[in-house]
């Protein structure tokens, strides 16, 4: 366990509580070389080879559709539609907000958190039936923020036109102005009229003021700027107007910044190897107990002398974010750990773990977590893409399976939230290596089983299978007695004993049979037992 500084410990564990920094690489596009070669005759259609592309989730195809539909560029959009996995798309839309953070060196992107005020306000203010961010003004506003100016005729009526306009009174509809000093990559001195024709509450970009005459499609009916002698301004002419609606139809235009890429340690100079896991287990339906760990060899640390000990500290930053870039989380942590000179042998040939939980909403986040020697300044990093599961009232789940190092059980004892799931402490084994003999820790729960009304108990058959190379050579049932759990969270924690087991690679699989709703679920993980 781990000790804080000038404390003896006996096994070096760390644990972390993850929250991570998605990320933060560049996308990098490969160009294929296409090589044409004849067609075989009379060749089977279903025989030739094809290129398959992995299609985007959800998410991410809202990301390009809804999210930034109306500020990407053409150019990112076509090197969008090119990326072939998910890590890409996470790693292209890190890049696309990076590019227009006006303060890079900052934490914050003000770019990426205004453009999401402004949809939320697009879409609170301007709905109409469909999104706000759908509508005319919506779209306008998302793009080039709020107006210098608004003149806003909500309920139409007398109105006493411009001289440009033709001059006189009239009827009209809703209608609104807005006006920008200057939009860039536009042009200065930008108005834009907006109509509402059918009074729904729908605006939409007018194409000449006439539109928003109340009388416009009444039989014979003359606008006014085209009677002779009325005076047109040159940006009101046809083509002007055009123009102007086709420039406002391109994505905004952004100054590219250089990218504030984390303070990233050059990993082939002097690299810290670690690994990083993520597990979830239901807290509530629309939360998620998160627990991520990350490990790392012992005899990669350098242990110092510090107050009678030897010790080694480690530094982890980490952040959580979301699909949209946005921080959840942050963090940043000094751990250490202690030996006594005797003990500091034994100790390198262990490894450490540092794990911690957080609570989160189903979803997909973006994970960056980087752990650096403070002594010799060895670093790594590693990025995650993780999806958060939800997890339903009315149906058979499990949380994630997890092969542990030690389990322990600590129900009546006092015990710290480090590594300690409900009543189990559970200190996972992130490299699947056991040495012949040390028990395999299994630990999963199971969510909305059925229980057995006549005997109180879960009505659900839990089998516990090894297999080597794909043959089972050995299972056990689980044995409900004594239960403590409820129907809907039954635990499972179950050392299995290795020592009949030669040096090899196996699979553990956890099957689970459901009496009442008939439902079955497969777990399985597989591991390796060394002399």
């Amino acid at each position: 366990m781990l000790k804080k500084p000038g404390l003896r410990f006996a096994a070096l564990t760390f644990s972390l509580l993850l929250i991570s920094v998605f990320a933060i690489a560049q996308a990098q596009q490969t160009k294929s070389t296409k090589q044409t070669r004849p067609a075989k005759q009379n060749q089977n259609p279903d025989e030739k080879q094809r290129k398959v592309k992995a299609e985007p989730n959800d998410a991410y195809t809202r990301w390009i559709n809804e999210d930034a539909a109306l500020i990407i560029t053409n150019a990112e959009r076509a090197a969008y539609a090119k990326l072939r996995t998910n890590e890409e798309r996470e790693q292209f839309i890190h890049l696309f907000w990076d590019r227009r953070d006006p303060t890079p060196d900052t934490e914050e992107n003000e770019y990426r958190d205004e453009h999401y005020e402004r949809t939320a306000y697009a879409n609170e203010h301007f709905a109409s039936g469909v999104r706000g961010s759908l509508t005319d003004r919506g779209r306008i506003y998302i793009k080039f923020g709020k107006p210098d100016e608004i003149e806003s005729h909500p309920a139409g009526g007398s109105y006493e036109r411009m001289s440009y306009e033709g001059g006189g009174t009239t009827t009209t509809v809703p209608f609104e102005k807005w006006f920008y000093r200057n939009i860039p990559g536009v042009r200065s001195g930008v108005e834009i009229e907006f109509v509402d024709p059918t009074g729904s509450g729908e605006y939409r970009i007018a194409r000449d003021f006439s539109e928003k005459d109340a009388n416009a499609h009444a039989p014979g009916y003359v606008p006014p700027s085209d009677v002779d002698g009325g005076y047109v301004r040159e940006q009101d002419s046809f083509f002007s107007r055009q123009a102007l609606r086709n420039d406002l139809e391109k994505a905004p235009e952004f100054a590219p910044q250089v990218l504030a890429l984390m303070n990233e340690p050059k990993l082939d100079e002097n690299p810290l190897n670690f690994d990083i896991r993520a597990d979830y287990f239901k807290l509530s339906d629309n939360r998620v107990i998160a627990a991520f760990t990350v490990q790392t060899e012992n005899r990669d640390l350098v242990f110092t002398p510090s107050g009678g000990l030897q010790t080694a500290k480690l530094n982890i930053v980490g952040r959580i974010v979301n699909l949209q870039d946005r921080r959840v989380d942050a963090f940043e942590d000094v751990v250490s750990t202690s030996a006594t000179v005797a003990e500091l042998t034994e100790i390198r040939n262990r490894r450490s773990a540092y794990s911690k939980v957080v609570v989160l909403a189903p979803g997909h986040y973006k994970v960056d977590v980087i752990v650096r020697d403070t002594e010799s300044g060895a670093a790594g990093v590693r990025h995650l893409g993780v999806d958060v599961p939800k997890y339903e009232d009315d149906k058979l789940a499990t949380s994630s399976m997890i092969l542990a190092a030690r389990l322990e059980n600590m129900e009546g004892r006092e015990a710290s939230s480090q590594f300690v799931i409900g009543q189990t402490k559970v200190i996972p084994n992130l490299t699947g290596l056991y040495h012949r003999g040390q028990p395999l820790g299994v630990y999963l729960q199971v969510y909305n089983a059925g229980i057995d009304q006549t005997t109180l108990r879960p009505a659900v058959d839990v089998e516990y299978a090894l297999s080597k190379d794909g043959k089972e050579i050995g299972k056990q049932l689980e044995d409900w007695t004594g239960i403590s759990d409820t129907g809907k969270r039954l635990t499972l924690a179950r050392l299995l004993s290795t020592q009949a087991l030669a040096p090899a690679d196996y699979e553990v699989t956890i099957r689970v049979k459901d009496h009442v709703s008939g439902q079955a679920l497969v777990q399985s993980a597989k591991f390796t037992v060394v002399p």
